[in-house]
């Protein structure tokens, strides 16, 4: 396997290697044998120690962070198993047809670098870069931000090989928090994206990234933001008490959790920017067992975790759902929306 360079410095920068292949033990390794069938993969439910935030800060809450080759190591909040499992979901729900407006704008702008320049934010192990860089043109140059090196080291190793026109892709990863996102941060870029990132940040966060964003002029395609409702087949009376109770946890700390994409067009546009919203819902069925088992204990875990009187009723009702879902009578749907935002005057529609 090919290795990054300068990864415990905080910043590498690689050319994609061909020899690790997304989702297999060469790159991102399976189950800890020491996981149980009945524990919850890191990233799938709650976190695993109380206070815990996500893996990107936008703004500074104290002392600025020591360097990257400093800070202690820890624990991943965002299992490499999670991020495997729930990548092909996200690949086939992302908005496709927000694809030909972003070409669009991208195509028009300057090119001084020679070639696009792409903020991944939040990046895990580069789900968001493999499925977007083969499907834009030209040369590429993806800057991916994570605090996990374990992770950064995954999505750089894996990243794209090639542009849609068979253009080259470069990769430079910078580890640690974005404590201070502004437009000078992104002097440069060509677009700013992130997966499943929005309702993980509070409304300062997102304001902060919208300023930012608008400042440097670039666009940003946000995807995957949960937006609060979910469907199960065939349903239960519980379904609705445990998706409130989860909505409930999604908010706690002051995090958006299912009103992020509310909050980030109001953000944009407060910045001059247009947005244009798109859904982009999982549809898990019988072909998608392990990733709906762990979403099911993720999310039944998280609602009892919010509403611990609901424990008697959702352990039956987990026990019920894992047992049609192993025998393939499950199909589940999680609404998410993925969101655009275009700066200037022809950016779109609101």
């Amino acid at each position: 396997m090919r290795k990054t360079t300068a990864l415990s410095a905080g910043r590498g920068s690689v050319t994609p290697g061909k020899d690790a292949v997304p989702g297999s033990d060469t790159v991102i390794p399976g189950k800890d044998p020491a996981t149980g069938p009945d524990t919850v993969i890191p990233g799938a439910g709650p976190a695993p120690r109380p206070g815990e935030r996500a893996t990107v800060r936008l703004r500074a809450d104290g002392p600025e962070e020591p360097p990257a080759e400093h800070a202690p190591e820890e624990p991943s909040r965002y299992a490499p198993e999670w991020l495997r499992l729930r990548e092909t979901a996200d690949a086939a729900a992302r908005a496709t047809e927000l694809l030909d407006p972003l070409r669009t704008r991208i195509a028009g702008r300057p090119d001084p670098h020679g070639g696009l320049v792409v903020h991944d934010l939040g990046c895990g192990t580069g789900s968001m870069g493999r499925w977007l860089a083969p499907r834009l043109d030209g040369a590429q140059h993806w800057i991916l931000h994570d605090r996990d090196p374990y992770l950064l080291h995954f999505a750089a190793v894996a990243a794209a090989g090639a542009a849609a026109d068979g253009s080259r892709i470069t990769v430079e990863t910078r580890r640690g928090d974005v404590a201070r996102l502004t437009p000078d941060a992104l002097a440069g870029a060509s677009l700013v994206t992130a997966s499943a990132l929005l309702d993980v940040l509070t409304r300062d966060e997102v304001g902060a990234l919208a300023a930012a964003c608008a400042g440097a002029g670039c666009p940003a395609l946000l995807t995957l933001s949960v937006v609060g409702r979910v469907e199960l087949t065939p349903a239960d009376p519980l379904d609705a008490e445990l998706t409130e109770a989860f909505n409930a946890h999604q908010r706690r700390s002051g995090l958006l959790g299912p009103d992020a994409v509310t909050a980030a067009c109001e953000a944009f546009a407060a910045s001059g920017v247009t947005v244009r919203v798109c859904p982009s819902p999982w549809r898990l069925g019988p072909d998608q067992r392990e990733l709906t088992a762990q979403w099911l204990r993720g999310w039944v875990g998280a609602a009892v975790e919010q509403r611990p009187g609901l424990r008697p009723r959702a352990d039956r009702f987990l026990a019920e759902r894992l047992e049609a879902c192993a025998a393939g009578e499950l199909r589940v749907t999680v609404h998410h929306s993925d969101l655009l935002a275009l700066p200037g005057p022809t950016g779109g529609d609101a």
